[in-house]
């Protein structure tokens, strides 16, 4: 296959780039230096040259708190480059697979959300990224995922790493709850909806709901520091509070990979552990 990865710069699309580079895959691993994709006329030019037979698209503005005040920059990224995107894949033929989030939800509801649940995103970033969802069209395959940590880039793991290294106690929320995942699993599964031109939402998430305190304490866990070190607050107890609203509720069911009979993402505890030991 040929595939175009955007975003390659970023932590889920360099694992991307080699994940399929791994499997024999002809990767144009294009970063913001190398195809602007919030410029339609690059977009369609660099499509038309590359002519992939799909494309992964993991670039995005992630920036949640900065969106907030950054609407223009949020929607250019996170909105209309998807739809450059898509336009430029059905020009060539190519198979275009989005990237998406948990913050297209609001957070509300008391079971884990499925692909038919009715979206309502609180925060700029989630609006921006549901106008994505949208712009990507009924032909690409749009993937919502959530607490992503991976060996490059900046992520939640590398954060409590780094303070975990410092003396003092560490707090974090016990009333946000979600499902870590982690690159290594993610790539493959993107993968496979590229490789086999698979159409619609998915949600795709490592297994286990967690809160950021619990995960933190597995993270300390595995990187043998005291997990008693983290103690748990409450979303109103942050200070500063933070500028984005964040979904109390952000677990995802993988309804429609399960019913398609692919194999759900592992368990999150075992790719934390093995990504703490590359890191430690």
């Amino acid at each position: 296959m040929k595939l175009l990865v955007t975003g390659a710069g970023g932590q889920l699309g360099h694992d991307v780039v080699a994940y399929a580079e791994s499997v024999g895959d002809d990767v144009v691993a294009a970063d913001r230096s190398t195809i602007d994709v919030t410029d339609p006329h690059a977009v369609v030019e660099a499509v038309r040259s590359i002519r992939p037979d799909a494309i992964i698209n993991a670039a995005a503005y992630t920036a949640v708190d900065a969106c907030e005040t950054n609407i223009e920059v949020a929607y250019a990224a996170n909105a209309d480059a998807v739809g450059f995107l898509a336009q430029a894949a059905a020009g060539v033929g190519a198979h275009l697979v989005h990237v998406s989030t948990d913050y297209v939800f609001d957070g509300t509801l008391d079971r884990p959300y499925r692909e038919s649940d009715t979206t309502n995103p609180q925060s700029v970033y989630g609006k921006s990224k549901l106008a994505g969802e949208q712009l990507a069209g009924p032909e690409a395959a749009v993937v919502r995922t959530s607490w992503v940590c991976g060996e490059h880039g900046n992520n939640m793991l590398k954060l409590v790493l780094r303070l975990a290294a410092q003396p003092g106690d560490l707090s974090f929320v016990d009333d946000q709850r979600g499902c870590p995942t982690f690159t290594a699993d993610l790539a493959p599964a993107l993968h496979v909806l590229a490789r086999e031109r698979r159409y619609g939402v998915h949600h795709l998430t490592n297994a286990r709901a967690v809160s950021w305190y619990g995960f933190v304490q597995e993270v300390l866990a595995a990187a043998g520091h005291d997990p008693a070190r983290v103690r748990p607050i409450t979303t109103a107890e942050l200070d500063p509070p933070r500028p984005a609203p964040r979904p109390a509720n952000s677990v995802l069911d993988n309804a429609v990979w399960r019913d398609a009979g692919l194999e759900p993402l592992r368990d999150f505890g075992a790719p934390l552990r093995e990504l703490v030991v590359r890191l430690v």
